[in-house]
């Protein structure tokens, strides 16, 4: 067992309607003026709340720009915003992305380091700016991880940026504001939180005290995801699920994910397929692959899924491998990498840049070549 480092928010709050005191939460930090980095259909709802900073006389400027999985170029036209701006907190409020690109603004204002400076693990030298971040999606956790992810333009892969000083000052996670998320999106971010923590409890380093928030977080999700996705207003569910992605999300830095990301990478940046869906077309397949390096993990990971438990291991697994693809179907999103529009002639690039995501290949119970990756790929192609 490595060593355990967790990095944990200075404050978290978790519940219906918890949005509510962010007001007065922001109001005590004194900060002068407020840097909001959101996406458009938020902007409605969010409207009282800029209202009632504007009368607590807290500038605030608000900044919708990034509109799918950010690359470095989107990074720094927000950071073209918020420079003269010059804000004392940031705040991000959406899915993962804008938290991501938050999170960087955040660390990179007032700050002698470039972005290319601290693109890696552990570079970054500090933050200057207070930082809160609110989830609206259930899915990526990076409200409470230190990664960051971004496309790098110059070669069009996806790099990470990893550091406690990613980690926010302080996180609200109100369920509610999920209720409106679309079928599709509450399906794709809810498996990619139970891929993280899937991949966190059969990892090679995993933790038993991680264990603990993955085991969790994959019974929550397995257990309410699908009513999530055909009833946007079961509130039930949409807290349960945002509870096992904000338990997912705490899995990531100590522990981190493995070949179900390293692979999924490529389908983001080469053909833009969402963070989420890219995890859940690979996600059985993967699982398939490590079944043979750690039996008793994947029985143990079906068991979180609602599987009952046989004598056998590796026959106990193979029923978790089942449920995940009866999850995908009942989510009704795409099941193959053909009915994502993924071709075919692109699977041994695809491959070779997958194979270079060392960072989380490392971290995969069997080892993954390029030839296991192109055979994973053509399995789930169709």
């Amino acid at each position: 067992m490595s060593t355990l480092r967790i990095h944990f928010p200075g404050k978290l709050v978790f519940g219906n309607h918890c949005i509510d005191q962010l007001p007065d939460e922001v109001e005590s930090l004194a900060p002068g003026r407020v840097f909001i980095l959101t996406i458009a259909p938020l902007l409605t709802p969010l409207q009282p709340l800029i209202h009632q900073l504007e009368k607590k006389g807290i500038h605030v400027a608000v900044c919708t720009a990034i509109t799918q999985e950010p690359s470095f170029e989107d990074f720094h036209r927000v950071m073209a915003e918020a420079t003269p701006f010059d804000p004392h907190l940031i705040l991000g409020i959406g899915g993962g992305s804008v938290l991501d690109v938050a999170k960087l603004v955040a660390a990179q204002l007032g700050n002698d380091q470039r972005l290319s400076d601290y693109v890696g693990i552990g570079l970054l030298k500090g933050r200057n700016r207070l930082l809160i971040c609110i989830p609206a999606t259930s899915g990526t956790g990076s409200e409470v991880s230190p990664n960051a992810i971004l496309v790098d333009n110059a070669d069009n892969q996806k790099k990470g940026i990893i550091s406690p000083f990613l980690v926010p000052d302080i996180v609200y996670v109100d369920p509610l504001l999920t209720t409106t998320v679309p079928p599709a999106i509450t399906a794709a971010t809810g498996l990619d939180a139970l891929t993280h923590c899937l991949e966190a409890y059969t990892n090679k380093f995993a933790q038993p005290f991680i264990d603990l928030y993955a085991f969790e977080g994959m019974r929550l999700i397995a257990s309410h995801l699908v009513r999530a996705v055909h009833d946007g207003k079961d509130e039930e569910a949409r807290e349960k699920v945002a509870m096992g992605s904000l338990l997912g999300g705490f899995c990531l830095g100590p522990v981190n994910t493995a070949a179900v990301h390293a692979l999924s990478y490529p389908l983001g940046s080469r053909f833009h397929l969402s963070h989420g869906l890219s995890n859940a077309l690979l996600l059985p397949y993967v699982m398939e692959f490590n079944l043979p390096a750690a039996p008793a993990r994947y029985a143990d990971v079906a068991v979180a899924l609602g599987c009952t438990r046989e004598t056998d291991n590796l026959v106990t697994a193979w029923k978790g491998v089942e449920k995940i693809r009866r999850l995908i179907r009942e989510c009704d999103i795409p099941a193959t990498l053909k009915e994502a529009g993924i071709p075919a002639d692109a699977i041994d690039t695809m491959a070779a840049d997958a194979i270079k995501i060392t960072r989380l290949l490392n971290n995969n119970p069997r080892p993954v070549t390029k030839e296991d990756a192109v055979a994973i790929y053509k399995a789930a192609y169709e």
